[in-house]
C-alpha cells in the first residue's frame, strides 16, 4: 500500500480503479526547408489549425445544452487562441526566418510561452500553460496525422489518472464514468481543478509523479478533501474508507437541502454568505452552492499573461459578464491588485529588495493613474447592469484612501459630462490587510461604505512570517491572539459607524474558525464557494450568544496554541467536521 500526499482540489472520496491516461506530446521532428516550401508549410499550418478548431466545435455541438458556463467558456478561449492572427503570424514568420519545419516552429515557440509563464509568481498566471498546451496538442496532433485518445468512450466507472488533463478533455470526457481525477500537475486555480469542482468530481492534483508510478488497473483511492491518494490499498483502509466515502455522500446530501436556505442562525441573527471568484468561469459554481453573491471578484486576472493592458472595453465585457450571470445578487470586484508575487508583464516594479512590502495594489493604481482610470470607467459602466460594489486593495491609512476617492471621483464626473449612464449609489469599501489600517479603521469607517478583512495578507503582516517560506511557515497563526483583537477592533469600528464587515480570506471559509468569527460580529464571510454550505450549516446550528460566548472565551486565552487546541477540540465534537 503506497500513500501519497497532494493538493485537495475538489471534495469527495472515490474508491475505484486506475485508468491511466497518456496523452504525450509525441517527439517532434526537426528539418530545413527551403524558400519554395515555405507555402507549403503555411498551408499546412493553417489546415491544422482549421482541423483543430473543427475538433473543439464538434466537442461544443455533441454536448449542447449539457455544456454549463465554464465549459463552454474555457472551449471558447480555445477557440479565440487558434484564431488570434498575431499567434499564427508569429508562427509563420519565424518559420520564414529560420527555414525550420512548422511542427519545430510551433513546439519551441510554445515551449518558450510555457516556460514564461512556469516561473511567474502568480498560481493562477502559472496554470495558464494548461490552456496553452491543450490549443498546442490539438495542432501538432494534426500536423503529424495522430490520433488522441478518447475520453468520451470510456464505458465504465474508473479513476482517471494522468499527468495533465487537458481542459478540453476535461470538457468532452464521459463525466458518469469518472469517479475522481488523480494527477501529476495542477493546483487549486487550474481549468481542471475549476472543471472538477463543477463537475463535483472528487480531484488530487500536483502528485508530481503518479502517472509514472502507475501501469494501469490498480485498486486506488482519492480523498479529495484531504489531498491523499491511497495505491492498493489493504483490507482494513478500504473498510474504512468505504465508510467515510458513505458519511461524506450522506453530508452532502444534507448540506445541499440547505442550499435555498438563508444562513440564519438559531436566534434570527441572519449572516451574508458569498463565493470568491477568480476567473469568470467560477460564477456558475457560486449558484450552485446557495451564495448571496460574490464576496470578492479578483480583476487581475484580465491584466496577467497578456502583452498589452486589457483596453476599457475587454474589461468592462468581463465585469458586465459577471454581474448578468448573478442576476442581481451583490457582485463585488476589487480593483488591480498587482505587484508582490502577481507579476504584470506591462506593469511591474524593477529589483524590488521585498516586493510583498513594496509597490502592490493600490500603490501601483496611485501611480500607474490612467490604468487606474480605465478600470474605473469599465466597472462604472457596468454597473448599470447588476449590484455593483467596489473594492480598493491594501489601504494603509486615510491619504491612500483620500486619494483613490479622488480619482475615483473623477471618473464619475467624467462619465457625467460624457452622459454615459452609471449606477449613481454604487457603495465603495476596502480591504484591510494592513496593520496600520485595521488600527485607523476608526477613521476609515467614515469615508467608505463596507470594510472587506483580507486574512491573508493581515496575518502575515500581523506575524512578520512570509507564509511562502517554509522555515517560518509554522508561525502564520491565523488564530495568534494578534490576529484576533485586530479583527475585532475592525468589527467593532465599523459597527459604531453603521458598517458592514466582511472577510473574504482563507480565514472566512475555513469551517473551524467560523463560530469564532460570527461571535466576533462579522457579518459577511466570502470564501470558495464550494465551502459555502459547510459554513451555512454551523452558522443555522448555534446561536449568537454561543458563539459569542466561544468568542468571548478565546479572547481570554493568552496563546495561538491555547486557542487552537480550544476551538478545534470543540468544534469537532459540536460538528464532527471532515
Amino acid at each position: 500500500m503506497t500513500e501519497l500526499n497532494g493538493i485537495a482540489a475538489s471534495p469527495g472520496i472515490a474508491i475505484g480503479t486506475v485508468y491511466l491516461y497518456r496523452d504525450d506530446i509525441p517527439r517532434i521532428p526537426r528539418y530545413r526547408i527551403s524558400q519554395d516550401q515555405l507555402e507549403a508549410e503555411r498551408l499546412r499550418l493553417d489546415e491544422a489549425v482549421a482541423r483543430a478548431g473543427s475538433d473543439i466545435e464538434a466537442i461544443q455541438s455533441e454536448n449542447g445544452s449539457d455544456l454549463e458556463g465554464d465549459e463552454r467558456t474555457i472551449l471558447d478561449s480555445h477557440l479565440l487562441m487558434l484564431r488570434d492572427p498575431s499567434f499564427l503570424d508569429s508562427l509563420k514568420n519565424r518559420m520564414e526566418q529560420e527555414l525550420l519545419n512548422i511542427e519545430w516552429i510551433l513546439a519551441r515557440t510554445v515551449k518558450e510561452m510555457m516556460n514564461k509563464l512556469a516561473t511567474a509568481g502568480d498560481a493562477y498566471l502559472r496554470e495558464r500553460t494548461s490552456d496553452i498546451l491543450d490549443v498546442a496538442k490539438r495542432i501538432l496532433n494534426h500536423l503529424l496525422d495522430r490520433s488522441r485518445p478518447e475520453l468520451a468512450d470510456l464505458d465504465e466507472e474508473v479513476v482517471l489518472v494522468t499527468h495533465d488533463l487537458m481542459p478540453s478533455d476535461a470538457v468532452a470526457m464521459n463525466k458518469r464514468m469518472v469517479q475522481a481525477i488523480a494527477m501529476d500537475a495542477g493546483g487549486k486555480t487550474s481549468h481542471t481543478a475549476i472543471l472538477a469542482r463543477s463537475f463535483e468530481i472528487p480531484a488530487v492534483l500536483g502528485l508530481e509523479t503518479i502517472s509514472r508510478t502507475l501501469s494501469g488497473g490498480e485498486k486506488i483511492i482519492v480523498d479529495g478533501n484531504h489531498g491523499v491518494v491511497i495505491i492498493d490499498p489493504d483490507a482494513a483502509t478500504l473498510q474504512r474508507y468505504a465508510r467515510l466515502q458513505g458519511e461524506w455522500q450522506e453530508h452532502e446530501v444534507q448540506l445541499m437541502r440547505l442550499n435555498a436556505l438563508p444562513a440564519e442562525t438559531a436566534d434570527g441573527k441572519l449572516i451574508s454568505l458569498k463565493g470568491n471568484i477568480e476567473v469568470p468561469e467560477e460564477v456558475e459554481g457560486v449558484g450552485n452552492h446557495g451564495a448571496d453573491g460574490i464576496g470578492l471578484y479578483r480583476s487581475e486576472f484580465l491584466f496577467l499573461g497578456t502583452a498589452q493592458l486589457p483596453s476599457e472595453e475587454q474589461q468592462y465585457r468581463a465585469y458586465y459578464r459577471v454581474l448578468e450571470a448573478m442576476a442581481g445578487k451583490p457582485v463585488t470586484i476589487r480593483t488591480l491588485d498587482v505587484g508582490g508575487d502577481k507579476v504584470s508583464e506591462q506593469i511591474r516594479a524593477r529589483d524590488e529588495k521585498n516586493p510583498i512590502l513594496g509597490w502592490r495594489a493600490i500603490r501601483v493604481c496611485l501611480s500607474e493613474v490612467e490604468v487606474f482610470r480605465t478600470q474605473l470607467r469599465a466597472l462604472l459602466r457596468a454597473s448599470v447592469h447588476g449590484r455593483l460594489r467596489i473594492m480598493f486593495p491594501m489601504i494603509s491609512g486615510v491619504m491612500e484612501l483620500t486619494r483613490a476617492m479622488e480619482i475615483f471621483e473623477e471618473v464619475r464626473q467624467e462619465l457625467r459630462d460624457q452622459g454615459v449612464p452609471f449606477d449613481e449609489e454604487i457603495p465603495v469599501g476596502i480591504m484591510i490587510e494592513v496593520p496600520s489600517a485595521a488600527l485607523t479603521t476608526d477613521i476609515l469607517a467614515k469615508k467608505v461604505d463596507f470594510f472587506s478583512i483580507g486574512t491573508n495578507d493581515l496575518i502575515q503582516y500581523t506575524v512578520a512570517v512570509d507564509r511562502g517560506n517554509e522555515r517560518v511557515a509554522y508561525l502564520y497563526e491565523p488564530f495568534h491572539p494578534g490576529v484576533l483583537r485586530l479583527i475585532k477592533i475592525v468589527i467593532d469600528s465599523a459597527h459604531a459607524e453603521g458598517i458592514s464587515v466582511a472577510m473574504c480570506g482563507e480565514m472566512a471559509g475555513d469551517p473551524v474558525a467560523s463560530m469564532v468569527l460570527l461571535g466576533l460580529g462579522l457579518d459577511e464571510f466570502s470564501m470558495s464557494s464550494a465551502g459555502i454550505p459547510e459554513v451555512k450549516r454551523i452558522i443555522r446550528s448555534v446561536s449568537m450568544a454561543e458563539a459569542e460566548e466561544l468568542a468571548g472565551n478565546v479572547m481570554e486565552m493568552r496563546s495561538s496554541a491555547e486557542i487552537d487546541r480550544e476551538v478545534r477540540t470543540y468544534m469537532q465534537e459540536r460538528f464532527s467536521l471532515f
